[in-house]
């Protein structure tokens, strides 16, 4: 951008800063938004707020880096609790808590808030795609954000809650975001210091209000799995955390501490390596099959294996490398009689169907225990691709009636699939 179009650009944003509404900030930066280029006076305006020094800047650039980057949109309340942590401390400080208006001022009208919703957004889409584009304006904000999320795990507030049920100064909804994204933000940028911090939480993780948050987002489990109160403890160790995430350089310190057994499973039996397979973390699964006393094969107690989880959720490099085991049976049934070309047909990913078929062991119509095949669990959902790949095997049979007696043509008439 040339020397005019730049002062022009930054004029303009100047004067769209001064509108008394947010109606009429977006109503302007829409009419500049083509042709002016925005980025050169957004970056003019990054500079306004770390020009304002002291607290001031530092609340404008969180803010906007949270609002960025967070993994999920923030209520008003989670953002000032997120800006109100103090990185080395031990107890979270209501007094930190910034109020919004005073957001507004340090962002220089780059975000407004919905006081009735409780929202707090950017004022224009572009903004949020020059942030995104430009994440060195935060240093490093994932790694910051899983301190942040980590300090606040931490806090004397949180570790209280499993012991504690009076009211908490703690914002719930930013808690369960910590529980949940702070091993995301982690995996992408882990720091030394939040190293420490995960591993001090791991050393009591069992019996912390995070475990509980993190395992309710988790689709196959129950809310009878996991309990239904705070305080009710269950196994799930520091190494099935690190390998749910997927964070390498937490897996292997931990593999490496007398405490940790890589095989023991979770209250459900899930081992290391199934939380690593089923969320598609190739390098902690391979990092986890590098150890001699590894089962790559150790189901859960419903008889799910690494191999199935992988399968079930369309992780195809995972599946590949777990192939690659001969300790490893790719025909293996759950306690439902569901092998995992069963549970990639039902899900229709139609890659891992075709890499499981590649396998001379594996049964393309094996029943479970209720009569459906991998054509049955396939068609049942609608995926058309998955029927498609079955119908070209000559060991399907289309005619073998399942335990309710139903052949695959009535089953899919019956589920409404008319293009099966």
């Amino acid at each position: 951008m040339d020397l005019f179009r730049f002062r022009l650009v930054s004029l303009n944003i100047e004067a769209i800063l001064q509108e008394p509404t947010i109606y009429r900030r977006r109503e302007r930066l829409s009419k500049i938004a083509d042709g002016l280029g925005l980025g050169g006076a957004y970056g003019v305006t990054i500079e306004r707020i770390k020009a304002q020094g002291g607290n001031k800047s530092r609340l404008g650039i969180q803010a906007l880096m949270w609002m960025s980057h967070a993994k999920r949109p923030l209520t008003a309340d989670e953002l000032c609790h997120a800006l109100a942590v103090d990185l080395g401390s031990t107890k979270f400080n209501e007094n930190n808590i910034p109020s919004l208006s005073t957001l507004v001022v340090c962002c220089q009208g780059l975000i407004t808030v919905d006081l009735e919703a409780s929202t707090v957004k950017l004022i224009h889409f572009t903004i949020q795609e020059y942030l995104s584009s430009n994440p060195h304006i935060f240093g490093e904000p994932h790694t910051a954000m899983a301190e942040i999320c980590l300090t606040y795990l931490k806090s004397k507030q949180a570790k209280a809650i499993s012991a504690d049920t009076s009211p908490i100064s703690l914002n719930k909804s930013f808690l369960e975001y910590c529980s949940v994204f702070w091993g995301v933000h982690a995996k992408r940028g882990l720091s030394a210091h939040a190293t420490s911090l995960a591993l001090e939480l791991f050393q009591e993780y069992d019996d912390h209000i995070s475990t509980k948050l993190l395992l309710e987002r988790v689709e196959h489990l129950r809310p009878l799995d996991i309990g239904t109160n705070f305080g009710q403890r269950f196994w799930f160790t520091g190494l099935h955390c690190a390998s749910f995430f997927g964070i390498v350089d937490l897996v292997a310190p931990l593999i490496g501490m007398e405490s940790y057994d890589v095989n023991e499973g979770d209250f459900g039996g899930h081992t290391p390596l199934i939380w690593a397979a089923c969320n598609g973390h190739s390098e902690a699964v391979k990092m986890l099959l590098g150890l001699e006393e590894v089962k790559p094969d150790a189901p859960n107690i419903w008889g799910n294996t690494p191999l199935a989880y992988a399968a079930a959720n369309g992780h195809e490099e995972v599946v590949k490398i777990l192939l690659e085991r001969q300790d490893v049976d790719p025909n293996k049934p759950n306690h439902s009689g569901q092998t995992p070309l069963s549970q990639a047909a039902c899900s229709g990913h139609e890659g891992v169907v075709n890499i499981l078929l590649g396998r001379e062991e594996v049964n393309p119509d094996k029943a479970d225990c209720y009569g459906r095949r991998p054509l049955a669990r396939a068609y049942e959902n609608g995926h058309e691709g998955v029927v498609r790949i079955l119908l070209g095997l000559k060991k399907v049979n289309l005619k073998e009636p399942n335990s309710s007696g139903q052949t695959a043509l009535m089953s899919a008439a019956g589920h409404g699939h008319k293009r099966v």
